[in-house]
């Protein structure tokens, strides 16, 4: 069981950029925790996005990494949302290395013309749909699933796909804001998500437990999830401590992109040649830019012939 002065006994301290799986303890449910900081201020930071779209994007990173790190083998999650609002696209990939990067398509005109001051997901999104992709490494088939987006946050999505797809009950919680450092304002974001282990005949009946799991959580802010000041440790033992909770050693997270000079230069073969010569620019290059991470590439046309 967790104390207020517990550590967890991890080759490295969990802080910052990690997720983490717990177990509440002698009660059949389990959980997920993650938070965000230098990382997700990163992928915010790599555009200029108006505060709702980074917050969108945000969550859509933290949950990314809270249903990503659970995998149990290589591969990658991605977490999307389409739909027909002034937000047409968000998506966030998590890598099974730890890796973790995000891009998000809006329209600034219609944005500026949403009435509510923090729209949530549904109102930035609008009518569309939720995807998440398990895609794993070696070739083997893609496993999707698709549900409404619902609700003012990307949790609520997530909690719909768990109950349609997996038919496991889930409790999802994200949250996404700015603090101040003595750099300024950073951008951070945090996860937390528990799900109720099936019933079975040396088990039992798991609905008490389940219900009493799910009031807890439900006391579970947003400020906590983001705060730098309360170490996950203190936040697990808030919420769980009458019980007692099990927390395993983390996995760090880090922002990565998959781009790369040979990727655009693929990606530049794939056009018809009229396409690509129509790209040349003045200088006799094509410049490419990277929806990700923003990088940009000067390419001679002659390496994507």
């Amino acid at each position: 069981m967790l104390s207020e002065s517990a550590s967890v006994t991890d080759i490295r301290p969990l802080h910052d950029d990690l997720a983490a799986p717990f177990q509440i303890d002698g009660q059949p449910a389990r959980g997920r925790l993650v938070r965000l900081g230098a990382v997700v201020d990163d992928i915010l930071g790599r555009h200029d996005y108006p505060e709702p779209v980074a917050r969108l994007l945000g969550e859509a990173c933290a949950l990314a990494a809270l249903v990503g790190s659970s995998l149990k083998f290589d591969g990658r999650l991605i977490v999307q949302a389409q739909g027909d609002g002034a937000v047409n696209y968000v998506v966030a990939d998590y890598d099974t290395s730890g890796g973790l990067r995000g891009y998000c398509r809006f329209d600034p005109d219609r944005l500026a013309k949403l009435e509510t001051e923090r729209p949530g997901a549904s109102a930035l999104l609008g009518q569309g749909v939720f995807i998440m992709t398990i895609d794993p490494n070696g070739g083997t088939d893609r496993y999707q699933g698709v549900t409404a987006i619902s609700g003012d946050t990307l949790a609520l999505s997530a909690e719909e796909y768990f109950a349609q797809s997996e038919q496991v009950p889930t409790q999802v919680r994200l949250a996404v804001g700015q603090v101040h450092d003595a750099d300024g304002l950073r951008w951070r974001a945090g996860g937390m998500m528990i799900q109720n282990i099936a019933e079975d005949q040396a088990r039992g009946s798991t609905e008490e437990a389940w219900e009493r799991a799910q009031i807890l959580f439900a006391t579970l802010s947003e400020d906590e999830l983001i705060d730098p000041l309360v170490p996950s440790e203190t936040l697990l033992f808030r919420l769980f401590h009458e019980d007692g909770v099990r927390l395993f050693p983390a996995k760090a997270l880090t922002a990565f992109c998959r781009c790369s000079e040979d990727r655009v230069a693929g990606m530049l073969r794939s056009f018809p040649p009229e396409d690509r010569a129509g790209m040349i620019e003045g200088d006799g290059r094509i410049h490419v830019t990277c929806e990700y991470c923003s990088r940009e590439y000067s390419l001679d046309p002659a390496v994507a012939t």
